[in-house]
C-alpha cells in the first residue's frame, strides 16, 4: 500500500464527511453580533497577495495536466515511481531551530521519536516535535488550544472545521501573518511552494493577507461524481457515452435493478447529482441578486427525482437507511452504480474490488445535464480545503525557517524530498518492489500513518502503481470533463459568519427533510414546507447577511 494511495483515501473519506460542503466557501463562525468583521477578501487585496505561480519541472509526467477554465487543470498522471528521485533542495532547509506541531491522525499515533521522524529531522536540520492528534476529535482538541493561547509552533486546520476554530478570528491574533514572505515575487525563493497552484493559496488568504499554507491542494477539485461498475455494465453492452441524461439514468435503474436476485442499480448519488438539474451549488446570482439554493425550482426537481427513483425500488435499501458500508456492496456488485468523492479511484479501490471479482473495475459517467440539453457543469471546489498554519509569536528569522521546511515539505511527487517524507529511508522504512516503493514493518508503524504531508504537500497527482489501468481511466475521465468545471458564486473565498447566521447557513432542519425524501420517506412538498419555514426566519437573514457583508462589499469572487 503507498503513500499517495493513503492520502487519496483520506481525500475521499474527509469528501464523505464533508460532502457537498467540503466544495463551499470555507467560512468561520463566531459568537459576536452582525457587525463582526468577516475576514473576507477585497478583490485588489487578494491579487497583491496571491503568491506568483511558477510550475516545477523537476518530474515529467507520463500523462501530463490538461488546462480548463480559469484555475481548472486535470491532475498530472504518473504510471511509474522515478527509478532515481532528483532532488529540488540543495543542502538541509533549518538551521537547527526546536519546534513543535499538531496535525490530525485518523489511525494509531506514532511512538514519539521514532526512527523517522529522527530521519525527518536529520533531514530537514530542526528538530520537530510533531504531536499527532486525534482526528476523530480534533475538531473539540484545537479549540481547548486556542482558549488558552497554547497553539503549538504550526498546526493543521482543515477548512470544513473552520467554523470549529474560529479560523477568521485566529488570523492576526494567534495565527502568523505569511504575506510578506510568500506574496507575489516573494515566493520564489521557495520554489516547490511556488509550484502550488494559485487557487489553492487563495483560501488560505484572510482580510487580503496569507495565512494558511496549503496541504493536498488540486485544480481539479470537486465534491464528487457518478461512478458505475465497468466490467459488469460492459459485459452488458452499456457504456459510459450512453448515459446523457436523468433520462438516461432512470432507464438504467428499470433495466439493472433485480431485487429477488440481490441486485440493485443504485446508491445514494443525490450529493453529487443534484447540480446536473441546473441547481446551484448554494448560491446563485440573478439580476444582481442573492438566490440560495432552496429557492429554486431545481433543487425541488433533483429531489423529485431522487424520490422517485427510490421510491421506484432502484436503490439499495441499506443505502435508503443510511448505511455506509464503505464500498462493500459495490465491489460485490450487490449495486452497480453509486455517487463518490474523487478520493475513491484509487490503487486500494482496484485492490479492494478485484478481491471481490477479479473482474472488477471503476467507471465514471461524464459530467451531463439532467435534461439532456444543457451544458454540463460542474461545480469547481477551493484548490484546497486543508492548510497549516504557523504562530503568530514566531520571530521572522523562525518563521522563514520553517517556510524553508515547507518547501521541502512541498517537493513534487517522485523527487528525493517526496520520497523521503512519504516512505522514509531506503532499507529501514521502504525497500523497492517492481520498482515502487513498499513500506517494511516499520515503515508501516511509522510513515504510513501519514504527519508531515499535514503541515505541508504538493499539488495532487494520479498515481496507482501495480494497477496503470487505474491512472489511465481516471486521468482520462479528468480530460474529458475538465471544460465542465466552473467556479460557483464566493469561490475560494474567506469569511467569518457570526454564530447564529451560520446555524441560518446550516439549514439542518430541511437538510434533514430532504435527505428523507430523496431516500423516499418524505415527499418533496414536505421539503416545501421545511424551506418556507427557514427561509422566513433564519434564510431571509442569511440571505440579507451575506448580501450586506459579502457580495455588497467584496462580490462574488468568480
Amino acid at each position: 500500500m503507498t503513500t499517495e494511495l493513503n492520502r487519496r483515501r483520506f481525500l475521499s473519506a474527509s469528501a464523505s464527511i464533508a460532502g457537498a460542503a467540503a466544495m463551499a466557501p470555507l467560512l468561520s463562525a463566531c459568537g459576536g453580533g452582525s457587525n463582526v468583521k468577516t475576514g473576507a477578501n477585497t478583490a485588489a487585496g487578494l491579487k497583491a497577495a496571491l503568491p506568483t505561480y511558477v510550475p516545477s519541472t523537476a518530474i515529467k509526467a507520463d500523462i501530463p495536466s490538461v488546462a480548463g477554465g480559469p484555475d481548472a487543470a486535470t491532475d498530472p498522471g504518473f504510471l511509474g515511481y522515478p527509478a532515481s528521485p532528483v532532488a529540488t533542495v540543495s543542502g538541509v532547509p533549518g538551521k537547527g531551530g526546536s519546534y513543535t506541531a499538531v496535525t490530525p491522525l485518523w489511525g494509531t499515533v506514532p511512538q514519539p521519536n521514532n526512527s523517522f521522524y529522527q530521519a525527518m529531522n536529520k533531514a530537514l536540520g530542526v528538530n520537530m516535535t510533531i504531536k499527532p492528534a486525534d482526528g476523530s476529535n480534533y475538531n473539540t482538541i484545537v479549540p481547548t488550544m486556542t482558549a488558552a493561547k497554547k497553539l503549538p509552533d504550526w498546526i493543521q486546520l482543515p477548512g470544513w472545521w473552520n467554523p470549529n476554530f474560529n479560523t477568521g478570528e485566529l488570523a492576526g491574533t494567534q495565527l502568523a501573518d505569511l504575506t510578506p514572505y510568500l506574496s507575489g515575487d516573494n515566493i520564489k525563493k521557495y520554489p516547490n511552494l511556488a509550484a502550488i497552484p494559485t487557487g489553492a493559496w487563495q483560501s488560505g488568504i484572510w482580510g487580503d493577507k496569507i495565512f494558511g499554507i496549503p496541504c493536498f491542494s488540486g485544480s481539479f477539485q470537486i465534491a464528487g461524481t457518478v461512478f458505475f461498475r465497468e466490467d459488469i455494465l460492459g459485459a452488458r453492452g452499456i457504456t459510459a457515452d450512453q448515459v446523457k441524461s436523468a433520462d438516461d439514468l432512470m432507464n438504467l435503474g428499470k433495466e439493472l435493478t433485480d431485487a429477488k436476485g440481490g441486485v440493485w442499480a443504485f446508491d445514494d448519488m443525490f450529493t453529487y447529482l443534484y447540480t446536473s438539474f441546473g441547481a446551484p451549488l448554494k448560491w446563485k446570482i440573478d439580476g444582481g441578486k442573492l438566490v440560495h439554493l432552496y429557492e429554486t425550482q431545481e433543487f425541488l426537481e433533483a429531489l423529485d427525482w431522487h424520490n422517485r427513483l427510490a421510491t421506484a425500488g432502484y436503490v439499495h435499501p441499506d443505502a435508503l437507511a443510511g448505511t455506509n458500508d464503505n464500498g462493500t456492496r459495490f465491489f460485490s456488485g450487490k449495486e452497480l452504480i453509486t455517487g463518490g468523492g474523487m478520493g475513491a479511484w484509487n490503487l486500494s479501490d482496484h485492490q479492494s474490488g478485484i478481491a471481490a471479482n477479479p473482474n472488477y473495475r471503476r467507471g465514471a459517467f461524464n459530467i451531463f445535464a439532467a435534461d439532456g440539453k444543457s451544458t454540463p457543469t460542474v461545480y469547481m471546489g477551493a484548490g484546497a480545503g486543508m492548510f497549516s498554519y504557523l504562530n503568530a509569536d514566531l520571530k521572522p528569522e523562525q518563521i522563514e525557517e520553517l517556510l524553508a521546511v515547507a518547501n521541502y515539505l512541498a517537493a513534487p511527487y517522485g523527487t528525493a524530498e517526496y520520497t523521503m517524507v512519504n516512505f522514509g529511508v531506503e532499507g529501514v522504512h521502504y525497500n523497492r518492489a517492481n520498482g515502487v516503493p513498499s513500506f517494511t514493518d516499520e515503515g508501516k508503524k511509522d510513515v504510513q500513518a501519514q504527519t508531515f504531508p499535514f503541515l505541508c504537500a504538493p499539488s495532487n497527482v494520479i498515481s496507482n502503481p501495480g494497477a496503470d489501468q487505474v491512472t489511465k481511466d481516471y486521468t482520462a475521465w479528468e480530460i474529458a470533463n475538465v471544460k465542465a468545471l466552473v467556479k460557483p458564486p464566493f469561490w475560494g473565498m474567506n469569511y467569518t459568519m457570526p454564530q447564529d447566521i451560520a446555524t441560518a447557513d446550516a439549514a439542518q432542519a430541511v437538510n434533514d427533510t430532504a435527505i428523507d425524501c430523496y431516500h423516499g420517506k418524505k415527499k418533496v412538498s414536505d421539503v416545501q414546507a421545511a424551506i418556507s419555514s427557514w427561509k422566513s426566519g433564519q434564510g431571509e437573514r442569511l440571505k440579507k447577511w451575506m448580501t450586506e457583508n459579502v457580495l455588497d462589499k467584496y462580490g462574488a469572487g468568480q
